[in-house]
């Protein structure tokens, strides 16, 4: 009997765990009982009642396995070491908010026994705020644009993926992975579904303007180079300008020596013009230099503080 792991990460999701723990064990056991299965649940630190809740659920069920981090390690790091850690023969990762809808779980399956290794659920509407829905389309594109690698247009990372992949990714040792831009980079063939994505069931969101900046910039600086040849050509535009511009100023003045004054104006526009053109591209490159950092100190994805329900030996972090 094949194995799934389903693969849950949650942060101050009091209202949620319990539902959806249910509601994938009944999809399993009336849906879908000719597999095995296994749901993880990583805790991100959770500050509400959520821990308490966790270890209520496995205590029902012995098929429920959670890890808890010893702090918030990010939206990244904390569901890509959950998916290191599972031990089905695929793994599907869903969000705890139900917004990810479990009856995807089925037709990832069917498309995985017909042979495909990634199978991924693609946002085709969503009935979340429709300028950010915009915006978000915006971002894809322009990193799809840019990139050097096809990125993949409204996928949030829900999907299933083989253990075959799963071993391609326990082998980058990555300490800032971006699972988007991994699938798309070095994934097997893949399957898209399309979904219309609901409404949170219950909570409150917890992305606000930082985590969506953190993740837009971690993709364009791990998969574009838009940012450092927009920096040499803006560089090198603005030099030829100020160099005409200084020319002509240098001309009308010896032409008109008396009656030419130049003034201090174009002076101050243009030092305040060039500082800030710097300042820009001085923080653009140090986005870079700061991902490269990262990777260079190699620190673990997470530090555990207490796994539940798990009798192997914990995989590599």
């Amino acid at each position: 009997m094949k194995k799934i792991s389903i693969m849950i990460p949650c942060y101050n999701e009091e209202e949620n765990v319990v539902p959806m723990s249910e509601a994938v064990t009944e999809l399993f056991e009336k849906e879908l009982p000719q597999y095995d299965y296994e749901i993880l649940f990583i805790d991100n630190a959770s500050t509400d009642n959520t821990r308490p809740l966790l270890r209520e659920i496995c205590k029902r069920n012995p098929k429920v396995k959670v890890i808890m981090n010893a702090k918030n390690f990010g939206q990244f790091n904390s569901p890509f070491h959950g998916m290191l850690q599972t031990t089905g023969d695929c793994t599907i990762t869903m969000v705890c908010d139900f917004q990810d809808p479990i009856e995807l779980i089925p037709k990832y399956l069917k498309e995985w026994e017909n042979g495909y290794k990634i199978v991924i659920g693609i946002k085709s509407k969503s009935k979340e705020n429709p300028f950010i829905y915009h915006m978000r389309s915006l971002y894809y594109k322009f990193v799809k644009k840019f990139s050097d690698v096809e990125q993949i247009e409204h996928f949030t990372g829900s999907g299933l993926y083989d253990k075959d992949f799963l071993e391609v990714l326990r082998n980058l040792h990555d300490p800032t992975p971006f699972l988007r831009g991994i699938v798309a980079e070095l994934g097997f063939k893949i399957k898209k579904i399309e979904y219309e994505q609901p409404k949170r069931r219950a909570g409150k969101t917890h992305n606000n303007f930082w985590t969506l900046y953190d993740a837009a910039m971690l993709s364009i600086t791990s998969y574009t180079k838009i940012g450092l040849r927009v920096a040499t050509f803006i560089g090198m535009i603005v030099a030829l300008i100020s160099l005409g511009i200084g020319l002509v100023y240098l001309i009308m003045k010896l032409i008109w020596w008396d009656r030419f004054s130049a003034g201090m104006a174009p002076m101050l526009i243009g030092v305040f013009f060039i500082g800030s053109l710097q300042l820009f591209f001085i923080g653009l490159i140090g986005e870079y230099i700061m991902n490269m950092n990262k990777r260079l100190m190699n620190r673990p994805l997470v530090v555990e503080e207490e796994r539940i329900n798990f009798e192997e030996e914990p995989k590599e972090k």
